[in-house]
Formats: structure tokens, C-alpha cells, sequence
């Protein structure tokens, strides 16, 4: 991957398409957007007619500018783009600066950006998926969702690896 085009058709991979699984705390989704932020970014529409484009701009807006993305090697872009889109959000700076070695302060500034750039990066994504896996076992809803999660790690360990 070289590009947030390339992350985005990746992801997809991951996601597929519509799904409105009740026992998902992401409720109704398509292409992985959740309706709640497709509305907040102004899609008034079905969530099942949600178009791919949009869905791709909202990804580029809410999971990958937000971190910076552009900045990292493309496969360390890639699984924190993947990780974040996926519903980890809250523990991605604490994520992306333990798989560094950086300093954990939850502050994504010069040093960890230094951090993550500087860290070989099949270490870096072996570190993180260890921490998101760790954190997803601890999910209550772990028995629902736990196979698909982890097959989807192990996915990205793949397209790490390429």
C-alpha cells in the first residue's frame, strides 16, 4: 500500500458492506460507516444506499487525517487506519506510541510521530496488533465477535508483512 486509496480498498476487505447486527454497539453501517457518523457528516440518506465514495470521504475525514496517516510508512498507516475505523479509537495514541516505544502520554506530538517513524515497522505492527488483541479479548462482546476480529488482525499481519 502506498496511499490512503490503497488503506481505504484494503479495508473494504475487512468491512464489506451493509450490516445492521443488533448486537453490534456500531449498530446499522455500510462500508463500516456507522449512521450515526455518516449523519454527522451530513448523509441523509438509507445507510444500505450509502455510496462507496462517500463513505471513502468520511473515512479520510474522521479515521485517517485526524492521525496524521500521511506521515507514517504505509503499513503502519494501514493498521492504525484499520484499527481506528474498526471502533478502537480511544486508545490509538496510547496504541500507536506503546508500539513505538514512546513515551505513553496520549498526546500524538513531534516526539511520538518521531517514534513511530523511526521504529522498523513489521516491529511496530507486530507491537500493535498484540495491544489491540489483548484489548478486544477484554470486550464483553468478545464470545459475539471475537473470531471475526480475530481473523481480521490476522489479516492485517498479512498485508503487514507484504
Amino acid at each position: 500500500m502506498s496511499s490512503f486509496d490503497d488503506a481505504f480498498d484494503a479495508l473494504i476487505g475487512n468491512e464489506g458492506g451493509y450490516s445492521n447486527n443488533p448486537k453490534d454497539p456500531g449498530a446499522e453501517t455500510m462500508w463500516g460507516i456507522t449512521a450515526r457518523v455518516a449523519r454527522a457528516s451530513g448523509y441523509t440518506g438509507a445507510m444500505r444506499d450509502l455510496p462507496r465514495d462517500t463513505a471513502k470521504q468520511i473515512a479520510k475525514h474522521w479515521y485517517w487525517d485526524p492521525l496524521r496517516l500521511d506521515m507514517f510508512d504505509p503499513r503502519i498507516a494501514f493498521q492504525i487506519f484499520d484499527t481506528h475505523y474498526n471502533g478502537d479509537g480511544g486508545h490509538i495514541t496510547i496504541w500507536m506510541q506503546g508500539a513505538a516505544g514512546a513515551m505513553v502520554d496520549g498526546i500524538q506530538g513531534p516526539k511520538t510521530i518521531t517514534a513511530i517513524q523511526t521504529t522498523d515497522p513489521l516491529r511496530f505492527i507486530l507491537r500493535w496488533n498484540s495491544l489491540r488483541q489483548r484489548y478486544l479479548t477484554s470486550l464483553k462482546n468478545w464470545s459475539t465477535f471475537g473470531k471475526g476480529w480475530a481473523n481480521r488482525i490476522a489479516n492485517n499481519l498479512w498485508k503487514g508483512a507484504a
